[in-house]
């Protein structure tokens, strides 16, 4: 079993992946856009949606999922303790939400704590159905994702309870969904003023 310093490589190794702009890129090689200057700001596939459309938001969403999803996986099939394996799902949320690469900017880190959160918990599975509702009733994206990351965490806690997952799961999706949050700050204070934008308004480029 790798030991706490191959520990040490795999989160950082993690984080770089997570770190890899696809959004940033997509905009660039696309339209010759800098995401960060418009719609939210943001590299992540919402505001991607806004700006460049639905084909380049499915890419950045399947790529930045994937960011989450294969540090784990990885990090599993090598033999990592638990421990490691969640550390490694946080780091690449962590790297996705504050990359170097792009003067530690990112997207939101749904996505990717989605990738992570299934990967490590595959019952978390069952947050996507709720997310869809709120998300069909309210057109907010924002609300969709802060409901289903909660409700992810709190079924892993029960479980965890239960002694049906070892206890790194709900405290790696824990504080996953508290980087989501921290990371939704703005939008959380727009939806309690009602100017949050709704799924499907463009941003004029």
């Amino acid at each position: 079993m790798p030991g706490p310093a191959a520990g040490s490589v795999l989160v950082l190794l993690s984080f770089f992946l997570g770190a890899i702009p696809w959004g940033y890129i997509t905009g660039r090689v696309t339209r010759g856009l800098d995401l960060r200057t418009v719609g939210s700001g943001g590299t992540g596939a919402t505001n991607v949606l806004r700006t460049l459309g639905k084909p380049a938001s499915a890419l950045v969403l399947l790529l930045d999922f994937l960011k989450g999803l294969i540090p784990v996986i990885v990090a599993r099939w090598l033999g990592f303790e638990p421990g490691w394996v969640a550390a490694a799902g946080v780091a690449a949320v962590a790297g996705h939400c504050w990359s170097p690469f792009i003067g530690f900017r990112g997207g939101k880190g749904v996505a990717t704590s989605a990738g992570a959160g299934l990967a490590l918990f595959p019952w978390a599975l069952l947050a996507l159905p709720l997310m869809a509702l709120v998300v069909a009733a309210t057109r907010y994206v924002s609300l969709g994702s802060l409901t289903a990351t909660g409700f992810a965490t709190l079924l892993a806690i029960a479980f965890a309870v239960a002694g049906r997952v070892d206890w790194s799961v709900p405290v790696a999706l824990l504080a996953m969904t508290a980087i989501v949050y921290i990371r939704h700050r703005e939008n959380i204070a727009r939806l309690r003023s009602g100017t949050e934008r709704r799924l499907g308004e463009r941003v004029g480029v």
